[in-house]
């Protein structure tokens, strides 16, 4: 099967596919990242919306109607959730084979 040319997802736009499984804000968005990784990932503003720019192009996230008229909110798309999902398993993938080679290395 041909991977996704989209394929690996940086961190950060895991990380912001990720935070958008549920609608949010860019400043909501910015303390998910930075609770889903254990505060790993620290994302300035600009950064955030360079990369929502982005996404927004990829169709993998999309606006949706907000209370606050202030306030941009993103969602994730189907299609978002499929590349997250496929990036999710690629990685699955990547620790099996890596957990296999070291057990069979330290077994020697």
């Amino acid at each position: 099967m041909k991977r996704n040319k989209n394929l690996p997802l940086t961190e950060t736009v895991y990380y912001i596919l990720l935070s958008l499984l549920e609608p949010a804000h860019g400043y909501l968005i910015i303390q998910r990242i930075e609770e889903l990784s254990n505060g790993d990932v620290r994302m300035a503003a600009g950064t955030l919306y360079g990369a929502i720019e982005n996404l927004l192009k990829l169709k993998y996230i999309q606006p949706v109607k907000s209370e606050d008229s202030r306030r941009k909110v993103y969602s994730i798309t189907e299609e978002g959730k499929e590349i997250l999902r496929l990036d999710m398993e690629r990685m699955k993938h990547m620790i099996a084979v890596t957990e296999s080679q070291f057990h069979g290395r330290e077994e020697s």
